[in-house]
C-alpha cells in the first residue's frame, strides 16, 4: 500500500533525524537541514519526487510557482495533490516543526529547485 509505505518513510525520517531547529544561524542552512531531515524522504534530494504521486518541485508550473502563503498553509495543514494516492501530512509529519522552520525549508526549496532548471 503506497500510502502506508509513504507514511512509514516519513515517520522513519522524522524519528531517525533530529534537527536542531531553533538554533540555526543561517536560514538557508537551516532550511536545508529541515528539508533533509523531513522532506527528503518523499520529495527526494533533487526535488523531483521520490515516490509516486509526489509532485516534481523542479517543474516550472510546480507547486513552488505558487505564493508563499499558499504553500506555507499547505505545509502547516497538510495537503493532497489532485490524483495523488497519498497526502503530505501536516508539518511533514513532525508536529515539532515551527512556522519559522517551514519558512526556512520553503526558502531552501525555492533557491535549490527553482534554479535547477
Amino acid at each position: 500500500m503506497p500510502c502506508a509505505r509513504a507514511r512509514l518513510i516519513v515517520l522513519a525520517a522524522t524519528c531517525a533525524v533530529f534537527v536542531s531547529l531553533s538554533s540555526a544561524a543561517d536560514d538557508l542552512g537551516h532550511g536545508e537541514a529541515v528539508y533533509n531531515g523531513i522532506c527528503l524522504a518523499c520529495h527526494g534530494g533533487d526535488g523531483a519526487g521520490s515516490l509516486p504521486g509526489v509532485p516534481d518541485l523542479t517543474e516550472v508550473a510546480a507547486p513552488l510557482s505558487q505564493d508563499d502563503a499558499v504553500l506555507l498553509k499547505r505545509m502547516v495543514e497538510g495537503f493532497k495533490s489532485p490524483g495523488s494516492p497519498m497526502e503530505m501530512p501536516p508539518r511533514g509529519g513532525n508536529p515539532a516543526l515551527t512556522d519559522a522552520d517551514l519558512k526556512a525549508a520553503l526558502k531552501y526549496m525555492r533557491k535549490t529547485f527553482q534554479q535547477a532548471k
